[in-house]
């Protein structure tokens, strides 16, 4: 799996999802039950600015940036300033993976931008619910996600980054559906969980 590729798919997915937000709707309610469309705009730019300091820079702050006041704006040129970074690293073609310090820990790049993808992509999908658009991730894309998300997100991670898995409706067991219910989501258009819910 090129992790690279799955970052920038995944990127252009949230972009895409980040575009249909219009002026005045940041209050409105998320899949994420903690956060209103501001907030979760808000987590989305951060998790790209760490993402874009573990590329860049080799090392991932544990505050993050102040919030921008315009949340749309601040995604969209973090995106493209991460793509910029990612061109940069995946062209030097090191003999090894480059490393990321993270805190105290030690991760590879390749994992790191793995499993940003499938927080930006599944967030992607979270801003387009809260718009009340439809905007299925891509089957391709959602079936590489489920391997990785199957791969990294741990018990440890249940409650913290994402919530607890839920049921696929029999009815739906496309690459999408698995990926949104093992994160906590129900799939479906515009379908919210009542109380706590997926980040």
């Amino acid at each position: 799996m090129n992790s690279g590729e799955l970052l920038e798919r995944s990127l252009a997915y949230a972009l895409g999802s980040v575009a249909v937000v219009v002026p005045g709707s940041l209050g409105r309610p998320t899949p994420c039950a903690h956060w209103d469309l501001g907030e979760l705009l808000g987590h989305l730019d951060d998790s790209v600015d760490a993402l874009y300091e573990g590329v860049a820079e080799g090392r991932v702050g544990l505050c993050p940036t102040p919030r921008a006041a315009d949340p749309v704006c601040a995604f969209r040129e973090r995106a493209c300033a991460l793509l910029g970074a990612w061109a940069v690293v995946s062209g030097a073609v090191p003999s090894a993976e480059p490393s990321v310090r993270v805190g105290d820990q030690s991760l590879d790049i390749g994992p790191l931008a793995a499993v940003g993808a499938v927080e930006i992509a599944v967030h992607g999908w979270d801003v387009a619910q809260a718009c009340e658009r439809s905007r299925p991730i891509p089957p391709a894309l959602a079936g590489e996600l489920l391997f990785v998300a199957r791969e990294f997100v741990g018990d440890a991670d249940r409650g913290v980054r994402f919530a607890e898995p839920v049921g696929v409706p029999s009815s739906r067991s496309g690459p999408e559906d698995r990926l949104l219910a093992f994160l906590g989501r129900r799939p479906g258009p515009r379908r919210f969980l009542s109380g706590p819910g997926p980040y």
